[in-house]
């Protein structure tokens, strides 16, 4: 692979966290994938932060909004994916405090009365149990799951 200035890095990096949002975890993993020597890693790091292209805070409110919203995933599976891009757990829990349990909940009713209607099951135990398992697959707590399956008994189903 032909070696890559430092300059051409960060036009590079800019360029794509002006696209999108972005960790510094993605883009530490990306100068290193380009060999780019510690040092100068370092560099475009802190010059990235400080001209506030990269945001781990900001990034970490978007990312669980965003997989919240449009993947479906609970708080436990958003904490997951954010610990694994090296977020830290008190920006973990500060743009996870920005969700309350009424936005779990929004998205984990519907999902789940979709889901009753596939599911096949022997008995109504049965049914609830393989209902809490995707849920919490999805990483629901089970707090929030035991409200929906509870209410779903209220709702008259046509």
């Amino acid at each position: 692979m032909k070696q890559i200035t430092e300059q051409e890095a960060y036009t590079r990096l800019t360029a794509l966290c002006a696209a999108a949002e972005h960790c510094t975890h993605e883009m530490t993993e990306k100068m290193r994938r380009w060999e780019l020597p510690e040092e100068a890693q370092a560099r475009l790091l802190q010059r990235l932060t400080e001209g506030r292209y990269i945001d781990d805070e900001r990034f970490a409110r978007a990312f669980a909004y965003d997989k919240l919203l449009y993947n479906k995933w609970g708080r436990r599976k958003i904490e997951q994916a954010l610990w694994l891009k090296r977020i830290g757990r008190d920006i973990q829990q500060r743009a996870l405090g920005n969700i309350t349990d009424d936005d779990y909940l929004n998205i984990l009713r519907p999902m789940l009365d979709s889901k009753r209607r596939s599911t096949k099951a022997g008995s109504e135990y049965e049914l609830n149990m393989k209902l809490i398992r995707f849920a919490m697959g999805r990483g629901f707590t089970i707090d929030l799951i035991r409200q929906c399956l509870d209410g779903a008994g209220d709702i008259d189903e046509d």
